[in-house]
């Protein structure tokens, strides 16, 4: 999960008033099986547009969920170093425990399997298999990934294996971390030692999940693993290094498991329109793949190297000096051919044209709806213009690897928990992403954020965005509203959304 801030901009104006999962092979297939045409399931139907074999699933990273922080040979992450600082993290909280998945997995994949879930995205956590980051493997860790994955398939889940979300190894940073060109090496080594063991069985992979995270908020901002605050040239060398380090995990995963469907993942800034006049449209467009502030808050800087081989022309002219004189022969390192485009989205930044041509942001008015987190605001169409501009631009398929939102759940004096905030946000959202994929945009599967409440980074334990709710202190799972919700959604493949109360998918706005 990424506790992202949609950036503000310098001119603001205030707004207008389950069936069996399907194998891996016919989930791979999805890649190759067209989007459906425009028009296909019109308005008022109960036809929905999502295609046999969507990959409906939830997922979950492994600092947050896994805890056993220093049983059987893992080594220190920076999150562990991180977590156990105090004033680092709300509270004192640390994944020490977490939701204790790593004894806990089979309840947890078991729940999965109620839910009816077609797939599952889970990360693999670096120093569980390399303590030290390189060097000896620790068998026990690797282990562990067998068993999870073997259990997934025995379910009919099919596994999507995230390689790096955010639990750096500690032994590593001290070596320089990502300031340090062998970073790029440190991450392909790590990656063929997963993917030789469980290339043969696992077919989606991403390299690396939300790097304006891992980077912009650890490394220039603080608030996040390691806490540092670079200077920018050397935040700008961080960023360059880690899609390197892609670059060479593209590689390694090609090597060592032919069939890898391979991805990257963005903390996806979605910018869209304040009306769909053509030129808010336009406005919109330009802003979600530009870099308009100098904070990492963007998608160009992270996504233009990586699908187009070099830094975007509004980047390197707001940063100016600061950006360092790179090897051109980098970009062709960094631009390797990829499968799909994974999106985590969960709100959107409102534009217009303004008076002068230009792109203008449009603040919300006050009260505008917000999760508990301030820069999760409510927008139904955050998945409708984000898959439909990256779309349009790289046409390459999309998996929606994040989507869902923060709630301060509590049990009920019925011993249920009730999240009638999440079950609205998912279903107007979901409704939008029906309305881009009726207009014909590749989207192959969503995965909800998450399946458990887990470790928020510095949030801790107070924000939960799980579709079970965990008991911290008993460990107790209770599955929510929002989860028997989605349980229907995916044994109808979507059709519930188009109940008596919901809006039409091509109707969708806000």
């Amino acid at each position: 999960m990424s506790a992202s801030t949609p950036s503000e901009s310098l001119t603001q104006h205030n707004a207008p008033g389950a069936s069996p999962a399907p194998s891996a092979a016919a989930a791979a297939s999805a890649l190759a099986s067209p989007a459906p045409s425009a028009g296909a399931g019109p308005a008022g139907t109960t036809a929905a547009p999502f295609p046999e074999g969507f990959l409906w699933g939830a997922a979950t990273a492994a600092y947050q969920i896994e805890g056993a922080a220093a049983e059987d040979g893992r080594g220190p992450s920076v999150w562990d170093v991180f977590s156990n600082t105090p004033g680092k993290v709300f509270e004192g909280h640390t994944g020490n425990v977490a939701c204790d998945h790593y004894h806990r997995y089979k309840e947890d994949l078991g729940l999965l399997a109620e839910l009816g879930a077609k797939s599952y995205r889970f990360s693999v956590s670096w120093t569980r298999v390399l303590p030290e980051g390189t060097g000896k493997v620790n068998q026990k860790g690797l282990d562990f990934y067998d068993r999870l994955v073997d259990e997934l398939l025995r379910l009919g889940i099919v596994p999507l294996c995230t390689l790096f979300h955010w639990d750096f190894p500690q032994a590593l940073q001290d070596r320089g971390g990502f300031l340090q060109r062998d970073v790029a090496d440190w991450f392909a080594d790590y990656t063929t030692v997963v993917a030789e063991r469980l290339g043969d069985r696992v077919p989606w992979w991403v390299t690396q999940n939300e790097p304006q995270a891992f980077i912009g908020n650890a490394l220039l901002e603080g608030h996040f693993a390691p806490g540092l605050k670079l200077p920018y040239r050397d935040y700008l060398t961080a960023a360059h290094n880690q899609m390197r380090a892609h670059g060479k995990q593209v590689d390694a995963l090609r090597a060592a498991a032919k069939a890898a469907k391979v991805g990257y993942v963005l903390a996806t800034q979605v910018q869209r329109p304040a009306t769909e006049d053509p030129g808010d449209i336009e406005a919109a467009r330009e802003a979600i793949f530009s870099v308009y502030e100098r904070h990492p808050w963007n998608n160009a800087w992270w996504i233009a190297p990586v699908l187009e081989g070099r830094y975007p022309e509004s980047g390197l002219k707001l940063f100016g000096n600061d950006v360092p004189d790179f090897p051109a022969s980098d970009f062709d390192q960094i631009k390797r051919p990829l499968d799909y485009l994974g999106l985590n989205m969960y709100s959107a930044g409102t534009w217009r044209q303004g008076k002068d041509g230009k792109p203008e942001r449009v603040a919300s008015p006050p009260g505008y709806p917000r999760a508990t987190l301030d820069w999760l605001q409510v927008v139904p169409s955050t998945l409708y213009w984000g898959t439909r501009y990256f779309w349009e631009r790289y046409k390459l398929p999309i998996g929606i690897t994040e989507h869902g939102t923060a709630t301060r759940d509590q049990v009920f004096l019925d011993g249920k928990v009730h999240d009638p905030q999440r079950i609205d946000l998912m279903h107007r959202y979901l409704l939008g992403l029906a309305r881009a994929m009726n207009e014909g945009v590749n989207v192959f599967g969503y995965w909800a954020w998450s399946l458990l409440d887990n470790f928020e980074w510095a949030e801790g334990y107070r924000e939960r965005f799980g579709l079970v709710y965990v008991d911290y202190q008993t460990q107790r799972r209770i599955p929510k509203d929002s989860f028997s919700w989605y349980k229907d959604v995916i044994a109808t493949n979507g059709r519930s959304l188009l109940g008596p109360t919901a809006v039409a998918w091509d109707n969708v706005t806000g």
